[in-house]
């Protein structure tokens, strides 16, 4: 019998669907995996879902198990945990993180799996691709001691740094959002939290998350002289206006880019890709994370509900998918 499983993609853009798909018979270096959870990457998955990755960016923006083209049909995704059926002994029966899209099984080279610590609930674990992130972006930032530092855009990358920063010694973070209700969230991560019109200035450092125009313009507005402002939104085929003229060269501000598909210029010669994604689940056994999961849906409901993620009508942080409901109780 032929192995199968169950994928989740995009036919046109705003249009998705379930897929029976037929598996590969894995090699002696391969590994079968059963899904236990995904998770949604809301910024760039609903970008993905509208169809709005530009044809520039179209090589940089795959997957790394991206099947198909954009704008569709593909099948796109790279937050996912499952549990190893066969493979090398010492990977058997162990869960593992995978940079693959929403799909109930599959084979990959042993090499793509990374184990995810005992330390680490499952349902946790979809976090590690987010966190990647922020690590990233804290060897790209590099803050100091008692920094006066702003997180604006309080979405899954936000939260994830400014959870990492509350970790450091005698910094001032604080996590500055539209949404009042994203307080909560702040409380949890043990940071403050403000409006962007009420937030904190006089940063030495702003990460700026919120993939707005505004939000951007705001980050401006909160540095210090010779601040910098961290770029982590990703703002697919928008163009985006901001105010250079007023306090930008006085001020000598910088605006610098920062994203997750190379690591770190500031680690590049000591770190790998494994070194880094095994940093961040190691990071993942903080159950405060746990804040930035705050939605669940089954699988089979994926195609109804990410166009309501895209739409903006199921707000929240990680949305989270389960495969089964064996795993739904386990965590």
């Amino acid at each position: 019998m032929k192995r199968a499983a169950r994928a989740f993609w995009l036919r046109s853009p705003g249009h998705s669907e379930i897929r029976d798909v037929p598996l590969p018979e894995p090699a002696h270096d391969d590994v079968v995996v059963r899904t236990l959870y995904s998770g949604v990457s809301r910024g760039t998955e609903s970008l993905v879902f509208r169809g709005g990755v530009p044809e520039s960016q179209h090589t940089a923006m795959r997957a790394p198990f991206q099947d198909g083209e954009f704008p569709g049909p593909v099948k796109y995704g790279y937050l996912n945990v499952g549990l190893v059926e066969e493979g090398p002994e010492h990977l058997v029966g162990r869960t593992v993180f995978c940079l693959y899209p929403h799909q109930s099984r599959y084979v990959v080279p042993a090499s793509a799996v990374t184990p995810v610590p005992e330390t680490v609930p499952a349902g946790r674990a979809v976090l590690a691709g987010t966190v990647e992130t922020a690590v990233n972006a804290l060897w790209d930032a590099a803050p100091l001691v008692g920094d006066r530092i702003a997180v604006v855009g309080a979405g899954m990358i936000g939260c994830s740094v400014a959870a990492l920063l509350a970790k450091y010694p005698g910094v001032r973070v604080q996590l500055v959002d539209a949404e009042p209700a994203r307080a909560a969230v702040a409380e949890a991560l043990g940071v403050g939290f403000a409006l962007p019109e009420d937030a904190l200035g006089d940063c030495d450092l702003v990460v700026h998350a919120s993939a707005t125009e505004a939000g951007l313009a705001r980050s401006l507005e909160l540095l210090a002289p010779e601040g910098t402002v961290l770029e982590l939104s990703w703002y697919g085929d928008r163009r985006i206006s901001l105010p250079l003229g007023e306090a930008f060269h006085s001020g000598r501000l910088v605006l610098r880019g920062s994203q997750v598909g190379r690591v770190s210029e500031a680690r590049r010669s000591r770190r790998t890709f494994a070194d880094r994604l095994a940093l961040s689940l190691d990071l993942l056994a903080d159950p405060v994370f746990d804040a930035l999961l705050t939605g669940e849906c089954a699988f089979e409901e994926l195609p109804s509900v990410l166009p309501r993620i895209a739409a903006g009508d199921l707000p929240g942080l990680c949305h989270r998918v389960v495969y089964a409901p064996l795993e739904r109780a386990a965590t």
